[in-house]
Parts: C-alpha cells; structure tokens; sequence
C-alpha cells in the first residue's frame, strides 16, 4: 500500500512538473515569436505574444516590461503606463526604462500638440523619478494644466518656460503666466508680469491688460491699506486711475485715494479725489457718492481749525 502511495505521489510530482516545464516553454516561445515580430516591425504580432507571455507568466517583470515598452512604441500612453507601472512594482530596476519610454511618449505628443498625453506621460515619469525635469516640455505641461484650471500646478512649469527662453520672451506666455499667478491670489507677482506684457505689445492692444493690472492693483491695495501700508496702497491706487480700469471701482479708488492722502496731511489732493467720486461713479450707489461728498465737506469746514491747530492729518 505504502509503495502504490509513494508511485502516486510520484506521477502527479512528474505532471505538475512537466506542466510546469510546458508553460515555461511555452511563455519562452511566445517571447521568442514576440521578439521576432517587434525586430521585422510588426508590433501588433509583438503585443499578441508579449501578452500572451505575460498571462503565463503571471507578473515577471521580463515580460512585463515587454509589453509595455511595445504599448509605448505604439504610442499607446495609458496602456504603456499601466503595464510600466506593474512593471517597476515587480523590479524597480526597470524604471529607468520606464521613464525614457514615457518622456518619449510625452515628446511626440507634444509635437503633435496633444497636451493632455504630454501631461500623463510625464505625470507617469514623475512616478518612478519623482522631480525629472524635461525643460523643452515646460511650456506644453503649463499650458494644459492652465487650460485646466489647475493654476497652482502650472505656474512652475511657467516659471521654468519663462527661464529658458530668456530674451526671446514670447508676450502671450508672459500674459498667462501673469494671469495664473493672479488666479491663485499673488497679485505682487502677477503685477509684474502683466506689466512686463503691457510693455511688450502694441497700445491698441493693452486694453485687457490695463483691466488686469488695475483690477490686481485695487485688490493689492486693499490688503495694503488694512496692513496700513499706506504709501504702498497710494501707489498701486494712482497706477489703476491712471490707466482708468477697471471703470467700475474708479469711484472706489478714488474714495480709497482721498482717504489715504488725508490720513497724509495732503488735504486739498484728498478733497479733489473725493469731489472726483461723483464724477467717475458707475456704481449708482447713492451711499458710496454721500459717504464721499461727507469727507469733501468734513475736509473743507476742517480748513480754518487746521490752520490754526496744525497736524499731520487733515
């Protein structure tokens, strides 16, 4: 009984391994035929056998990276990503490859403009060499995360677009970038931007630029006057009415303006901006135009005491 036993145990010990030695050499031949088909430019025969290699193989990076390398020959972005990604997770050694195969599918898909592929690519590169930095695809990465809302995002792409192209500076990548900076609230920086565009274009064209600086400038000046940083506040406020936009905060401006130079001791300037509330208003608040003519009056029957007291303010 023990003999029979031991013959059974035997023969299965003979078929599991002769099954195993079938697959084995069945996942070599399909390696094989894979990479005769690859070297003669058939990649779809390739792919064929490298999958199939692959679900023989279970996860052998080998194979694995077989596949994906040919995804990425065929310029199938995801499906390069996926299989690198299972890839690496198998032998980290292969993510030098990975990251060659992906920022070469990001280039091509630069070229032909397709910036959402660029951006999953190098996205995917990032993964296995976290910070790799490809300078000649700064631009496309900014320009779609910009297209995307995503600002945050792509302002070092901007910031890394705008270094290398130095002098040769073009005016509508200055515009976005300045416009990404002020989508996220840093209108310091912004600022900046938008001026050096405005310098860069014609004057029928600074139309849109003279909304965007003066539109950042109040904005700035506010958080300015709440941090009393006065002077700072006055400048940004005399660059926005200056440039006369945008129209519908002039009369704020102008009431900011006059405060600023009375809390200055400037009190005939501060008198003449209150008086100029009227004038530019397009708010049609009755409020903003009395709160106005109150400070005027305040400043004008205040004359005879200030020169007799004296001051700083008004």
């Amino acid at each position: 009984m023990l003999a029979k036993n031991i013959v059974r145990i035997a023969l299965m010990a003979l078929v599991i391994s002769s099954a195993a030695c079938g697959q084995l050499l069945e996942e070599a031949s399909s390696i094989s035929r894979g990479d005769e088909a690859a070297a003669r430019g058939d990649l779809e025969e390739a792919l064929a056998e490298y999958s199939l290699a692959a679900q023989l193989g279970s996860d052998d990076a080998m194979t694995l990276a077989r596949v994906a390398h040919t995804y990425a020959e065929m310029g199938r972005v995801d499906e390069a990503a996926d299989f690198y990604r299972r890839t690496v997770a198998a032998d980290p050694d292969y993510a030098d490859q990975a990251v060659v195969d992906m920022v070469r599918l990001a280039r091509a898909a630069a070229d032909r403009d397709d910036l959402f592929s660029v951006a999953s690519a190098i996205g995917t590169a990032h993964e296995f060499r976290p910070g790799i930095s490809v300078a000649e695809l700064s631009l496309p990465l900014a320009r779609h995360h910009f297209r995307h809302g995503e600002y945050g995002v792509a302002l070092p792409y901007y910031q890394k677009a705008l270094a290398a192209m130095g002098e040769d500076t073009i005016p509508d990548i200055v515009f976005e970038a300045a416009s990404a900076y002020d989508e996220v609230g840093d209108c310091r920086k912004a600022l900046v931007l938008y001026e050096q565009y405005r310098r860069m274009i014609r004057r029928w064209q600074r139309s849109e630029v003279h909304w965007r600086i003066g539109s950042c400038s109040y904005r700035l000046a506010q958080d300015l006057i709440e941090q009393d940083e006065d002077e700072a506040a006055f400048e940004l406020i005399d660059r926005m009415i200056t440039l006369g936009e945008p129209r519908n905060l002039l009369a704020l401006a102008y009431l900011d303006m006059g405060g600023i130079l009375a809390r200055r001791g400037r009190c005939d300037e501060a008198m003449f901006a209150f008086q100029r509330v009227r004038e530019v208003d397009r708010t049609g608040s009755d409020a903003l135009v009395e709160r106005a003519q109150w400070r005027f009056d305040e400043l004008r029957f205040s004359a005879p005491m200030r020169g007799i007291i004296g001051g700083g303010g008004c």
